[in-house]
Formats: C-alpha cells, structure tokens, sequence
C-alpha cells in the first residue's frame, strides 16, 4: 500500500464513522483460510494484524504482509496466557474452530478455548471480540454423524456463554463456505436462509465490521445476496443507532 492509498484509507474511515485503519487486530485461527485472508485485507487497510500460530517458523505468507505472530497452543492456552496475549489489541477475532473434527477436538477449541479467550476479553475492559461461527441450519440437508451433530451443539452453546459476557460481542454465522471467487455482494442481517458464501466474502465482512465500531452486541447471519459488503454492513450500523 502507498502512502497516498493509506491516506485515503484512513479519510474513508474517519469520514464514514468507521474505526481506524491503526485499530489494532489479534486473530485467533489466522493460519485458518478466513483468517489469513482476514489478515491480508486489514494488512492492506494499514491495520495492525498479529496472531496465534502453533508453529515457532514464520509464516512466509504472513510475514511477506507484514503480519506478526505469537506462537503457542490455543486448545491448552490458559485465560492468564491469553490475557497476556491480547493485551495490547483492540479488537479479537475468533476465527478458530474444530470444523466438526473430532468432539475432544471440538470441546477443547470451539468451547473452551473461546471461553478462555472471551474471559480474557472481559479482564481487559475496551476491547471487542468478534467470533466467525455457523449458522444453526447448516447442513441440515445431510445426515450428519455424531461428531457433526456434536460440533453444533458445541457451537450453540459457544455463543449463548458468550452472549452473557459483559463485552462488547459480535457473532458472525456464516452459511456453507465456498472457495469460489468472492462476489463482494451479500445478504446480511438477524435472519438469513443457508446457501453458500465465499470465504473471500466472509473475509471482507469480517474486515467491515472490525471496521465499523457502532455494531455491537449482536447476531448477523451471512449469505450470498445483492448488496455490496460495505452498504450491508452500514445498514446494520444504521439500523442499531436508529
């Protein structure tokens, strides 16, 4: 990014009531897909981007966008650790999941850690945590086995523990991820039908919404649809300040 684009960027902000461009990120599941896409589009904002990796290597990906990393193990991370770890971030994003893996899998990322995360959240007050989840329809159409059925029972009861936490919360559920090219239209709000998305896509919600500070405290759900990722989600900060 030049300077003259990071100028811009920075303007569009201040003049849309976004937040900054300086706002600083810290993403859990940043070597996931969502996640390094996340990474790379707030990297090209000028946003400030570190995350979680197990593996002590740098990332070339990440390292080439000028993402910094923290190495360690999220599944047996304790509050103390994480607290130490997002202390200096303003906004978590909780891109982290088992993907319907096996149930320990599961109940030890998808549960506990995010609770971990989310106490971490509330020990260090201003800060704002965003979690990437699913849609409770997903999938629906298949007969699913018992670890699937068992990760969306975790993931419901994820984001009721998470909604009685007294932080500034958003959810994001997505519905089936697609590695398609993004379309950069969307369908956005409380209520969506289950189809697919573009992880490009969720990606680029996930960037507005960091973006957008005046939303908070609530469920969207996400799903191809006509309207540009940018008026989507002013629509739902506009909607909240009514």
């Amino acid at each position: 990014m030049t300077s003259r684009d990071t100028t811009a960027a920075t303007e569009n902000a201040s003049h849309d009531g976004s937040a900054a461009p300086t706002t600083r990120v810290f993403i859990f599941g940043i070597t996931g897909r969502v996640g390094r896409l996340l990474a790379t589009r707030l990297r090209a904002r000028g946003v400030i981007v570190s995350g979680l990796t197990r593996s002590s290597l740098p990332d070339p990906t990440l390292e080439a966008n000028g993402v910094t990393t923290v190495t360690g193990e999220l599944g047996v991370a304790t509050t103390e650790e994480i607290t130490a770890m997002i202390s200096d971030w303003d906004v978590i994003v909780f891109a982290a999941g088992s993907n319907a893996g096996p149930q320990s899998v599961t109940d030890d990322i998808d549960d506990a850690a995010l609770q971990r995360v989310s106490e971490a959240a509330t020990a260090s007050p201003g800060k704002r945590l965003i979690l990437l989840s699913v849609m409770p329809e997903a999938w629906r159409e298949r007969q699913l086995s018992d670890d699937e059925e068992h990760y969306f029972a975790v993931k419901k009861r994820a984001e009721v523990a998470l909604t009685r936490q007294p932080i500034d919360w958003v959810i994001l559920r997505p519905s089936l991820l697609t590695d398609a090219p993004a379309r950069g239209t969307v369908a956005l709000g409380p209520a969506e039908l289950h189809d697919e998305i573009t992880r490009e896509d969720v990606a680029a919600v996930l960037e507005a919404l960091i973006l957008e500070p005046n939303i908070s405290r609530r469920i969207l759900e996400l799903n191809t649809g006509p309207t540009a990722i940018t008026e989507a989600v002013g629509r739902i900060a506009r909607a909240y300040q009514a």
